[in-house]
């Protein structure tokens, strides 16, 4: 059983992660990301990371909470990035950081505002 008390730090692993992206993002496009394959799995450990503490959220958080599309987080880009690596299409990854990615930011940080005021 995943335990509640871990919600408030899974919330700051996935701003920490969503903190490199952006400001890494930027940096790069998408050509120089994807010809550079150090520069392109940092881009897929972070969207993973991602991925996995949102796997790692207790299942009470997200009901709360079901406004995101946890199992889309999990299950179609973390299972992909884990175990599907071979199937990882550059494309889509790169419209994850530019597109889902800063618009997952302000939620995040609504809830971990609200769980942090709850301590």
């Amino acid at each position: 059983m995943r335990d509640q008390t871990n919600d408030l730090f899974r919330l700051e692993h996935i701003l920490q992660a969503i903190e490199v992206l952006t400001k890494n993002k930027t940096k790069y496009s998408f050509e120089e990301a994807t010809s550079d394959p150090i520069v392109f799995f940092g881009f897929v450990k972070h969207v993973e990371i991602i991925g996995e503490a949102v796997y790692m959220l207790s299942k009470e958080f997200r009901a709360e909470h079901s406004d995101v599309e946890w199992d889309m987080i999990e299950k179609k880009m973390r299972h992909v990035l884990v175990h599907g690596y071979y199937h990882i299409k550059p494309e889509q990854l790169w419209a994850t950081v530019e597109n889902d990615i800063p618009s997952l930011k302000p939620i995040i940080e609504k809830y971990y505002m609200e769980l942090k005021r709850k301590e």
